[in-house]
């Protein structure tokens, strides 16, 4: 797996992550709000399994 999402992206998707599991375990949103953990994960792993499927990428690297 090569890298894929740029800082800004990988950072939003943290934080957004959180936001959506939290508001989820205070029982603000509601149960779907635990769909926070995708985003968690893939932007601390810095990639996003739909960027590969559609060829995109945000990272700014050279690609090979």
């Amino acid at each position: 797996m090569k890298t894929n999402e740029g800082t800004i992206d990988r950072a939003l998707r943290v934080i957004v992550g959180l936001l959506l599991i939290t508001l989820a375990a205070t029982g603000t949103i509601g149960v779907w709000g635990w769909i926070g953990v995708l985003p968690l994960v893939t932007g601390a792993v810095g990639f996003c399994p739909a960027y590969a499927i559609f060829g995109m990428s945000t990272c700014p690297m050279k690609k090979s």
